[in-house]
């Protein structure tokens, strides 16, 4: 569950930092960003489902998916550059939206800390944005992504 949350804006319009604090260990939330059939469950904004995750775990590996809301569907890619189990986890981010602007890559790096008791701080930052507005609108559907996350992590370690 979800004990803390807190957003910060770094290099200005470039790049997006959340901070969550999760009541379990590293381990365990390490584990359901690395296994696919976990990562379907959650990995997907309010309002949305994830339709299709592939995921090859490992570095040079990739991830492809597809999330689908009333309106429409979402895809996405990156490939695995650095992982670090269950320290930290960097990989790209592109979305296929056919839109150059939108579609920029960016580079997401996870770390995750031991934290209180048995719990653990992650810290989620994705870069490099070419506006605030690009900033902001991931800071809100990857902010519901770590809800469904959260959510997620408590039902698996209940």
């Amino acid at each position: 569950m979800t004990s803390e949350r807190k957003t910060d804006h770094d290099d200005a319009a470039s790049a997006l930092v959340l901070t969550r604090v999760f009541d379990a260990r590293p381990e365990q939330v390490f584990r359901l960003w690395s296994d696919p059939d976990h990562v379907k469950e959650w990995w997907h904004p309010k309002d949305f489902t994830t339709l299709d995750f592939e995921m090859d775990f490992r570095v040079g590996g990739s991830y492809r998916y597809c999330i689908r809301s009333a309106k429409h569907d979402g895809w996405a890619h990156g490939t695995y550059q650095e992982i670090d189990a269950p320290r930290r986890l960097v990989f790209s981010f592109q979305w296929e939206s056919g839109d150059a602007a939108h579609d920029a890559a960016t580079l997401i790096s996870i770390d995750f800390a031991p934290s209180e008791g048995d719990g653990t701080l992650m810290t989620f930052r994705q870069a490099p944005f070419a506006s605030t507005a690009a900033r902001d609108s991931h800071a809100a559907g990857w902010g519901q992504v770590l809800d469904a996350f959260g959510q997620a992590l408590a039902g698996v370690s209940a």
